[in-house]
């Protein structure tokens, strides 16, 4: 091992002394080269006025504050007076931990990037459509890269081992078998792995749509690799495997649009003037702020005996504007009814004329 000339003078434990302090001066060099590029980055940053360059530059800071140290030391290690089993240890052990400190710049990257692309993407807008998308098939993709960014930092710190890069054919061969193994008993969780890639490619869902599930109405709140969250109207959370949304029928009211169509449906007697109620629909929906100003209208789609059925037909911008109005024309509609026309409202009739005279006065008795 080439050390510096001079190093070789000192005895045994002067010459550790000053070793380590030339790796501690090796690491605060690292810090010092770290401070100044991160300072002139965020002045910079602060300069352009945008704060997602100050956010990248923060996501940076803390595995660069790590991994600068270590390359200093790294090259401070090999000319250092330390023996020579000292030297590969320390070698080594600086590698792992540079690996590590690269695992986590590369991670902190992937996320900068997906805040960066988020930012061009409001999902609070009402038009949103774009933009669930965005969020449902980016927030997926990059789980995949932080997967995949982790499984190859294990592999390269496995790598500086020796004894598992140089290992024979029968080591190889009991790997396998033991990858087959893993295999066979990971098929679900694979499956459900590539549900979840399936789902961020093809989009039967995205962030913030608005879905009926196992009997439960609300919005995706969350979708991971193995897993969907859905945010119950009521503020409950029901959670569904991926898979549960390529195998069984599930409704999504804003698949193509937030926009939606809702219905009232009344029960009502014969003798109920239709004109008026569809003129006070329309005033109804004219001044209220949750219509869109699309649909309106009154159509009677079914009759029995002793009711009609009428359905009130309306539309709103979005599924929880489509179920307050559906309420407030319901409370209009019958508050219009009992005010105006409170003979509209259903009743049962009954034919006493076959009871003689008094019949009916001898009933209520």
């Amino acid at each position: 091992m080439h050390r510096v000339p001079w190093m070789t003078d000192l005895n045994g434990w002067e010459s550790l002394t000053l070793a380590t302090g030339l790796v501690l001066a090796a690491a605060l060099v690292g810090l010092a080269v770290y401070w100044i590029l991160f300072f002139i980055l965020l002045r910079l940053a602060r300069r352009a006025g945008t704060t997602l360059g100050v956010g990248l530059v923060k996501r940076l800071r803390s595995p660069v504050r790590i991994l600068l140290p270590l390359l200093a030391v790294t090259l401070a290690v090999p000319p250092l007076a330390f023996s020579d089993v000292a030297t590969e240890a320390l070698k080594h052990l600086f590698s792992l931990a540079i690996i590590a400190a690269i695992t986590w710049l590369f991670i902190n990257i992937a996320l900068a990037v997906q805040d960066i692309v988020l930012s061009h993407f409001d999902v609070q807008i009402q038009d949103n459509l774009k933009a669930r998308a965005v969020h449902t098939q980016l927030t997926i993709l990059v789980k995949v890269v932080l997967v995949a960014i982790m499984i190859i930092s294990a592999a390269f710190m496995l790598m500086t081992f020796d004894r598992i890069r140089h290992v024979g054919v029968s080591i190889l061969a009991s790997a396998g078998m033991i990858g087959i193994i893993l295999g066979f008993a990971a098929q679900r969780s694979i499956a459900t792995l590539f549900a979840g890639l399936q789902i961020a490619l093809t989009q039967p869902i995205r962030i913030d749509d608005a879905v009926i599930v196992e009997g439960e109405w609300g919005r995706v709140e969350e979708i991971t690799l193995t897993y969907v969250v859905i945010k119950i109207w009521d503020l409950r959370r029901l959670v569904v495997p991926v898979t549960y949304f390529l195998e069984k029928p599930f409704q999504n009211w804003t698949r193509v649009s937030a926009n939606l169509l809702g219905t009232v449906f009344l029960y009502v007697d014969y003798s109920v003037p239709v004109d008026e109620v569809r003129r006070e629909l329309q005033a109804i929906l004219k001044v209220s702020a949750l219509w869109d100003g699309q649909v309106g209208g009154v159509q009677v789609t079914n009759s029995s005996e002793r009711t009609l059925e009428l359905r009130l037909l309306m539309s709103a911008a979005d599924s929880s504007k489509i179920f307050d109005l559906r309420c407030e024309v319901r409370e209009k509609v019958l508050a219009f009814l009992q005010q105006n026309h409170p003979g509209s409202l259903p009743r049962v009739r009954a034919d006493l004329g076959g009871l003689g005279p008094g019949a009916a006065g001898r009933l209520v008795e």
